[in-house]
């Protein structure tokens, strides 16, 4: 996911201590398997530091009974995730299985660089996967990963202390709506209320200092996933149709000046310069209690719940003039076709496939796995933490409306041209109508191309 261009950065967490690995990009290496010990070495590649403990546990069972293997584990930030994989698959020195997301895989399935999953393990296998995640790898008739995390969709994290400071019950939260037209719009005015100066006034009183900012009410920023899509989709836009970007339609036009306007016209959420630099700087501000709502997924409940020491709770995010819209985005494990072992590559492909394999990701509530029968597990975990994760489900359950992550061929490259303009647009550097055709026009050409 995470979705997810800087998207999905809020998946990534930041690493501390980096070791040396050359063919593996300069990464962390957290599993080992030793050169020379005659065993067969499948290197696997993420960029989640918490799964890849789940990892460890999971890959230390399986090799208890696969003695002739042994897996080196490598997390890669986020940041330089997607184009040091572009490197290595060029070089030919990727990693034996690595993680791909929605909107970054059709490349390398489309150049064969991506085992066939449904040709490998059989079309019955993926009958054990999550619906959603295994459509997302499905491209052109044929599986290209297995899936390991389904993100569900995206709520709200709400400091409970801000809420009651400010009058705001978390049950009003429910019945927030969004609406370009002021009259129609009762999140702005909430939103507005948790915003808090030093001197304690909130963002609509007339005496409010902009400039002596002490509590953010919201994260709005350049975070598509758990930001700007839930906002376009809600306003009856897309970000796409098809694989062309359709930034300037009329509906996504209009959610996107909304979302400017709460950082630059109505201060309510936290300046572009401090967001556009650091992903993370939104989640830092809520965990540090300097933000009363923060908008995001699941990807961030654990940190939440770490680094958090006041209470917290989760509700829906707001409805819009469509309703309430949300993303759902999925994570999966793809064979490198260029591995040296597939025999070996394949046997771990299958074990992360497996209930017992997946199950250890939610068993310490790092991430929802991608094998239904797997995803026990975490809820089992969140709830003997009491955390209540009913809100990131109820939003893309049964019928209800979802809209897609972006996806189609080149799009690292079109993340690279468009993402700075929306940087500049939510810095006030340029407006927004301009901005969003100079970037539609740009990333349209890098497709054409």
């Amino acid at each position: 996911m995470a979705t997810r261009s800087r998207t999905f950065v809020t998946i990534a967490a930041a690493i501390s201590v980096l070791v040396a690995a050359v063919a593996l990009g300069g990464g962390i290496a957290l599993v080992g398997g030793i050169v020379g010990s005659g065993k067969t070495v499948v290197t696997v590649r993420l960029w989640d530091d918490k799964v890849a403990a789940a990892y460890e546990a999971s890959f230390a069972e399986f090799e208890q009974s696969n003695s002739d293997i042994a897996i080196d584990v490598t997390v890669i930030p986020w940041s330089q995730y997607w184009t040091q994989l572009e490197s290595d698959v060029l070089a030919g020195s990727a990693a034996d299985i690595f993680w791909i997301n929605s909107s970054y895989y059709a490349d390398y399935a489309d150049k064969g660089a991506l085992l066939d999953i449904d040709r490998s393990f059989g079309t019955n296998a993926k009958s054990g996967w999550a619906p959603s995640v295994v459509d997302q790898f499905t491209r052109n008739g044929s599986l290209w990963g297995i899936p390991q995390l389904s993100d569900a969709g995206i709520a709200i994290y709400y400091n409970k202390a801000a809420l009651a400071a400010s009058g705001v019950s978390a049950e009003s939260l429910e019945a927030l709506v969004w609406n370009p037209d002021p009259a129609a719009d009762t999140f702005l005015p909430v939103v507005q209320a948790l915003t808090k100066d030093t001197s304690g006034r909130p963002a609509n009183d007339p005496e409010f200092d902009a400039s002596a900012l002490a509590q953010f009410g919201y994260n709005a920023a350049n975070e598509l996933q758990a930001i700007q899509l839930p906002f376009i989709g809600s306003n009856g836009g897309r970000f796409q149709d098809g694989e062309e970007f359709t930034f300037t339609s009329p509906r996504t036009a209009e959610a996107m000046q909304y979302l400017v306007d709460l950082v630059n016209r109505y201060r309510v959420s936290p300046p572009a310069a401090a967001t556009n630099a650091d992903g993370d700087y939104s989640l830092d501000q809520f965990v540090g209690g300097r933000m009363a709502l923060f908008q995001s997924g699941l990807y961030n409940l654990a940190s939440v719940a770490e680094a958090a020491n006041f209470d917290w709770g989760v509700a829906s995010i707001p409805a819009g003039p469509a309703g309430r819209v949300s993303v759902t985005n999925g994570v999966a494990a793809a064979g490198n076709t260029a591995s040296s072992h597939p025999g070996a590559t394949r046997k771990v492909l299958a074990w992360l496939g497996s209930e017992r394999g997946n199950r250890f990701i939610g068993a310490n509530g790092a991430a929802v796995p991608g094998g239904v029968d797997a995803q026990q597990a975490y809820f089992d975990y969140w709830t003997s933490k009491g955390v209540d994760v009913s809100k990131f489900f109820d939003v893309v359950a049964g019928d209800a409306t979802t809209i897609s992550p972006p996806q189609g061929t080149n799009f690292n490259a079109v993340v690279a041209v468009y993402d700075p303009i929306f940087d500049e647009v939510f810095a006030n550097g340029i407006p927004v109508a301009e901005g969003l055709e100079r970037a539609e026009a740009e990333a349209n050409a890098v497709i054409a191309k």
